[in-house]
């Protein structure tokens, strides 16, 4: 819906400085979605939309949940873009839903996965790109 509505609220009227960072961010958003999707049926094994592999690789050894991530990137983008009250509300509760599936996925994934899924919680941030960025970079130094 946010999506939608950005095009209808779009606005010329806006800080220039703000909209082009925001398209930005969109094209970043986008890529967060693209590769975790592309590893995630590459690597993962997938029955049902589900893996059956603990994938732990590529985007998901940066941060834990990279596509929740992106709808989270993108919901910021959108809200840059517009500079509308609407989207921005739209955009925050969009972004709390987000960070709570992958909450609610972590729990799943650890009954799943067990141990294996525990030390990858500890080992790889949830959704924190530069955290997830200097622990990767900190193991491969450390290798």
């Amino acid at each position: 819906m946010q999506i939608i509505l950005s095009f209808f609220l779009y606005s010329q009227a806006a800080f220039q400085a703000l909209r082009y960072a925001g398209w930005v961010i969109l094209a970043v958003s986008i890529v967060f979605l693209i590769v975790p999707m592309y590893e995630f049926r590459k690597k993962g094994r997938e029955i049902m939309g589900r893996t059956t592999v603990l994938i732990t690789s590529g985007s998901y050894g940066v941060v834990r949940h990279p596509i929740y991530l992106s709808f989270m990137v993108l919901s910021l983008a959108l809200l840059l873009i517009t500079q509308h009250w609407l989207i921005a509300i739209m955009g925050i509760v969009g972004m709390v839903l987000s960070y709570a599936a992958a909450l609610i996925e972590d729990s799943e994934l650890v009954e799943k996965f067990g141990e294996d899924y525990e030390v990858y919680m500890h080992r790889v941030p949830r959704i924190n790109f530069l955290l997830g960025v200097i622990r990767l970079v900190g193991r491969r130094m450390r290798e």
